[in-house]
């Protein structure tokens, strides 16, 4: 059979511009487009042309760049660089500009503060595309690797075992030095000794500085590499990390709003997640629903008409753990008597109030023991069954009933093809498991870009290239 051969060396007539290079369905010509139609001082990024001095990089094309690169997983500033010199779509993306990486990073590094803002304006621009409706929100959180190893962890234990381990270095070179002193008696040894402890005393004071900042931080451990991160836990084990948020609109699972929390649990985040998504939004919307990591009810009740609106199964519905014969749900509260009535008939009545935790503790008494039922109610002859009535009892129990109802059992099951899908699109397609940048500020940075590369690719899902630009002209 004949083989084809290439020739380097053969002359060739081409295309006079960039622009013929780049076809018209070429995925790039979306996210230029898409960057064009933002609002760059809303964001907070400023254009100044008329400034004197060395000329700068168009702030526009420097933001087409980090989004264009982080959407195909390029998000290193070096690697940037090199696909401004050799890959044609990023030529023709930034109409032949080359800034180096130096430049690249300076620009991602100023306006952080900017870029979490472009997540915001995107879904505003898919507002006026009538794309989100923001009727029905769902929320969710993933774990994401932090800049920094778990190593550089401290806790309050671990700087104080440390800190022993030194102690006793240092005392055993004292030790040596006087064992050689009896043996010796030169200047040179003294020398000797001081260089030999300068190490483990400057990582002695080290460590010190850090038990320091542990005990003043509100976290129970810091870490030296990323102050911000924390201890995360996933299905990978333990790591420094951070807890990514988005919410997500129903209609056709665009991202509203991004966020990033140095928080391990998901237990604090619905109204917070909630309020910024609705500020983008400017409406409240009808309903918000999340998985059971979202069901601490004191948050939760701070939401407004939050029983009507709120849709979160609890740990035990989540769990499908089925209600026991003398679970607290078989038992009947009043109000206005203040009191529980057990299955059997019994009244329990207020006997003791934790204010700590804001917990009211009822009792049946001795009544109990001549109850059919004891041994498996409860084993206290004194004091009978006991039932423990949080604050948000009341709130707790309507949304279970919440929960399910068919209407809330339909949304719920929408849940995780709608949230979840660009948590996987954003890991594995875009391999952003983890972040280039350090502290809140750069991985909310960060997150907000991802977030807008996902919408951009579901535009083009939707629509297509060709039809994401032409509607984008016309906002």
């Amino acid at each position: 059979m004949a083989l084809r051969y290439g020739n380097r060396h053969q002359k060739q007539l081409l295309p006079p511009s960039l622009e013929e290079y780049v076809p018209a369905d070429a995925p790039v010509r979306a996210y230029d487009a898409m960057i064009d139609a933002l609002d760059l001082a809303a964001v907070g990024i400023e254009r100044a042309e008329d400034r004197v001095g060395c000329p700068q990089y168009d702030p526009r094309a420097m933001l087409k760049l980090l989004v264009y690169g982080y959407s195909y997983g390029v998000r290193s500033s070096r690697k940037l660089e090199r696909e401004c010199h050799y890959n044609l779509a990023f030529m023709w993306l930034m109409g032949g500009l080359k800034p180096d990486h130096k430049t690249i990073a300076e620009f991602r590094r100023r306006h952080r503060a900017a870029l979490q803002r472009v997540i915001g304006q995107c879904a505003r621009l898919c507002v006026e595309l009538d794309l989100i409706a923001g009727n029905v929100l769902f929320v969710d959180g993933t774990r994401l690797r932090a800049n920094a190893g778990i190593a550089h962890s401290w806790t309050v234990a671990k700087c104080e075992e440390e800190l022993a381990r030194l102690d006793e270095r240092i005392g055993a070179l004292l030790a040596a030095s006087e064992a050689d002193d009896e043996a010796e008696a030169d200047a040179a040894s003294l020398v000797r000794l001081e260089a030999a402890l300068a190490e483990p005393k400057a990582l002695r004071q080290r460590v010190a500085e850090i038990l320091a900042r542990v005990t003043a931080s509100a976290q129970t451990s810091v870490n030296t590499t990323d102050a911000e991160a924390v201890r995360i836990h996933s299905r990978q084990g333990s790591h420094a990390g951070y807890n990514g948020q988005i919410v997500v609109d129903d209609r056709h699972g665009l991202i509203v709003t991004s966020d990033v929390v140095n928080d391990n649990e998901d237990s604090q985040q619905l109204p917070v997640q909630l309020a910024q998504a609705e500020a983008v939004l400017d409406q409240p919307c009808d309903v918000v629903c999340a998985d059971a990591g979202y069901a601490d009810y004191e948050p939760i009740g701070t939401i407004p008409a939050a029983v009507e609106r709120v849709v979160v199964p609890s740990q035990r519905q989540a769990a499908g753990e089925a209600v026991g014969e003398f679970d607290k749900s078989r038992f009947t509260y009043d109000a206005g008597s203040d009191t529980y009535r057990c299955p059997m008939g019994q009244v329990l009545r207020c006997k003791g109030v934790d204010t700590k935790q804001n917990v009211r503790n009822y009792y049946a008494g001795a009544v109990c023991r001549d109850c059919p039922h004891f041994g498996r109610c409860t084993t206290n002859r004194r004091q009978g069954r006991k039932i423990k009535r949080r604050a948000y009892e009341a709130l707790r129990s309507a949304l279970e009933r919440r929960y399910v109802e068919p209407a809330a059992q339909a949304i719920f099951a929408r849940r995780k093809t709608r949230v979840e899908h660009p948590f996987g699109h954003i890991k594995r397609n875009l391999h952003a498991g983890y972040f280039l940048l350090r502290g809140l500020a750069g991985v909310r940075a960060e997150m907000a870009l991802l977030a807008t590369c996902f919408n951009i690719r579901r535009l083009i899902t939707l629509w297509g290239v060709s039809g994401v630009v032409a509607r984008l002209r016309t906002v």
